[in-house]
């Protein structure tokens, strides 16, 4: 604040000094010679004339007429006088300096308070805009907070909007607030009954907020998720936690070998699905099964990040939906390795590289996992307008949370990379700073 006043407050001196020194120096108005002047534009015209013939540009008969016309003027501007201009009272041009001195600082002021923005110069301000650009992270909790305002205002003038219902539920998820996330999905669902994907969502992020199980309400919604759509990937992996909770060990492998059918072959899910059908082919005493080829999924509806309901091989993540990726390895320094717990959340995300810092995928892990190799996709993203392939280049970060918040905190420790290419992959982060 201080130096844009001291900038602002030079460049006003400036402006009077420009204006007042010559009426508080100068006795009388100098007379303007239009006479030298003029005859040095003629001359101007003359050397031009001249070049003009030399180049062909003019003939000579052109050049004869051109120049007599010149030297006709000449002449007329050698015998031309021209009266001085009236002398200009000091007195007059103190009145005059004195009236300008006063009005230019008013006159600057003024049109600052009605055209600028007086607001930007509270230190409040300056923190704020501190918060927001002076550091790589993501969003702070105020504007995570901000954001889930506006959506809510937007919900209440149009309760039908079920994207807006939508982006609430994964906000509200990925910000650990699982009650008011089942909440909104359940509002999604009302609009949209027989859609699967937000059924599975919605069972998912209800088994979370009632203690990760998913006895009772979430079963019930996974088999009508089932009978919405028989195929559908994350209601086929959910069930088949149940299952393998009960012990129904052939039960839990056929769901998650349906699940497995409808993720791409190469993702973090589907070989997280692998091994969780082979420890229930195996505790069935069933022999292992053939390894598949990898195969292209048809598209889904994005869907929050992990429930972590389904048990530690089988997970419970979201779709690969298509578009593009980007993928890497996450390591911490050893400097700071001894100044975590195992259990310390660790978040891996990807956000637009320029506009907004609201994460466009974002997966939790632990310290314990560390190092993770890791990739991201649209599966992962919080919002369905908001998705990872819709842009060219990202920022990709890995955060611990002490916390298990994935919201920045003081005393965090974080790793960001430079703006990368989607779909590019082998990207390193090492875990090295802390925030303040």
């Amino acid at each position: 604040m201080t130096t844009f006043v001291l900038i602002a407050a030079a460049m006003l001196a400036a402006a009077c000094a420009w204006v007042l020194v010559p009426l508080l120096t100068r006795r009388h108005v100098a007379s303007i010679d239009h006479e030298s002047s003029n005859l040095a534009v003629l001359r101007d015209q003359r050397a031009e004339l001249e070049a003009d013939l030399g180049n062909g540009v003019v003939s000579a008969e052109q050049y004869e007429i051109t120049r007599a016309e010149l030297d006709r003027r000449v002449l007329d501007e050698t015998h031309r006088s021209e009266p001085d201009v009236a002398a200009t009272p000091r007195r007059s041009g103190a009145w005059t300096a004195a009236g300008i001195g006063a009005l230019f600082p008013i006159a600057a002021v003024a049109l600052y308070l009605v055209l600028g923005t007086p607001a930007a110069l509270s230190p409040d301000a300056a923190k704020m805009a501190a918060s927001a650009d002076g550091g790589d992270h993501a969003m702070s909790p105020d504007q995570i907070e901000t954001m889930i305002g506006q959506v809510k205002e937007k919900l209440a003038q149009d309760p039908s909007n079920i994207d807006g219902w939508v982006v609430l539920a994964r906000t509200y998820y990925v910000t650990g607030r699982a009650s008011e996330a089942a909440g909104a999905f359940e509002r999604a669902v009302a609009l949209a009954p027989n859609d699967a994907d937000l059924i599975a969502d919605w069972a998912d992020t209800l088994g979370v907020a009632q203690g990760r199980s998913l006895e009772g309400k979430p079963a019930e919604l996974i088999e009508r998720a089932l009978k919405a759509n028989p195929s559908q990937w994350k209601a086929n992996a959910l069930a088949g936690t149940i299952a393998f909770n009960r012990k129904q060990y052939v039960k839990a492998a056929e769901y998650w070998e349906r699940a497995r059918a409808n993720v791409d072959a190469g993702s973090p899910i589907a070989q997280s699905i692998d091994g969780s059908i082979a420890e229930a082919r195996q505790l069935a005493g069933m022999p292992p099964a053939a390894p598949r080829a990898a195969t292209t999924p048809p598209a889904t509806v994005a869907a929050p990040a992990a429930g972590a309901t389904a048990p530690a091989k089988a997970g419970s993540t979201s779709p690969i939906a298509a578009g593009g990726t980007v993928g890497g390895m996450v390591r911490i320094a050893p400097t700071f390795a001894a100044n975590v717990s195992p259990d310390d959340a660790v978040y891996i995300f990807a956000r637009p590289a320029d506009g907004s810092r609201m994460p466009l995928a974002l997966v939790k892990k632990q310290v314990r996992d560390l190092p993770i190799t890791f990739t991201l996709d649209d599966s992962m993203a919080m919002a369905p307008t908001a998705k990872l392939s819709d842009h060219g280049e990202v920022i990709v970060g890995a955060r611990i949370s002490r916390s298990g918040s994935p919201m920045p905190q003081s005393g965090d420790l974080e790793a960001l990379s430079p703006p990368v290419k989607l779909g590019s992959s082998g990207h390193t982060l090492v875990i090295d700073r802390r925030l303040p």
